[in-house]
């Protein structure tokens, strides 16, 4: 079987933005062929497995969570670099979460949350489950904190959930938040953040297992160069993306420690 190399760019993939999306991939695939990369994708792929992807024998380049890098994609993905973004506290490829409550709740803190309906994007988000668990951790009693965790499929969801009323709170990742805010004031007017929780480093570019390490280092100078590219740089703003860092796979590692801060706190899932 002839594998056809794929690219996606899923995980700020809005509706909205999806022209963007296609604009910064047509410049980062340039960027890739003038370093001399060969098979570079023409177009990206928008498929609803994303794991299944993330994990193809064919993937030529993608981004996922940071979680799933330390969990189920661990040997199976290789990273690539990390993005920086134009938003206070993201740089050197690091984030957050916002965590988020309806404009009119009357919480002054995370301990006001104390037997509230949390809404999550997964359990394997980062930025919608685990960060929202640290952040609660300590507050927590005999491994409880909130009454209910609703799974929505997506950051925008869970936010949809809150303003509604349907949930209380819900924690998102800081770039899809500042996104959303162009594209959807109408629904974060209707939210604002409560706290933010601990930092991590951004959502990682990948490649496939086992690329030569040839190819790994003309990614990487494709990326630097892409970004240093002023014709892209109208998306590179649209999308909030300043720059990108090789950052070491055990920079990741800090995700990992999160998640284990809160299951020694006795808080090991987020209820």
């Amino acid at each position: 079987m002839v594998l056809k190399p794929q690219a996606s760019l899923p995980m700020y993939d809005l509706p909205e933005l999806r022209a963007a999306g296609d604009a910064l991939w047509a410049g980062f695939a340039r960027a890739f062929r003038a370093e001399g990369l060969e098979d570079v994708p023409a177009r990206l792929t928008r498929d609803d497995d994303v794991m299944a992807l993330w994990s193809a024998p064919d993937l030529f380049f993608s981004q996922t969570c940071g979680y799933p890098l330390t969990h189920d994609l661990v040997g199976r993905v290789t990273l690539v670099a990390t993005p920086i973004y134009d938003i206070p506290g993201c740089e050197g490829g690091r984030y957050r979460s916002e965590i988020l409550v309806r404009a009119d709740d009357r919480a002054a803190g995370l301990a006001d949350l104390r037997g509230c309906r949390a809404a999550a994007n997964g359990a394997d988000s980062q930025s919608g489950y685990s960060a929202l668990r640290h952040a609660v951790a300590e507050l927590a009693e005999d491994g409880r904190f909130f009454t209910s965790t609703a799974f929505t499929g997506s950051h925008r969801a869970s936010m949809r959930e809150v303003a509604q009323g349907a949930a209380d709170v819900c924690a998102v990742d800081i770039v899809t938040y500042r996104l959303l805010c162009r594209v959807d004031p109408g629904l974060t007017g209707a939210l604002r953040v409560l706290a933010h929780s601990a930092e991590a480093p951004a959502l990682p570019y990948v490649t496939r297992r086992g690329i030569a390490a040839d190819d790994l280092r003309r990614l990487q100078e494709g990326l630097m160069r892409a970004i240093g590219d002023s014709a892209l740089q109208d998306v590179r703003a649209e999308l909030l993306l300043a720059g990108v860092v090789v950052l070491p796979l055990s920079a990741y590692d800090r995700i990992l420690e999160l998640e284990r801060a809160a299951r020694a706190a006795g808080y090991p899932e987020l209820a």
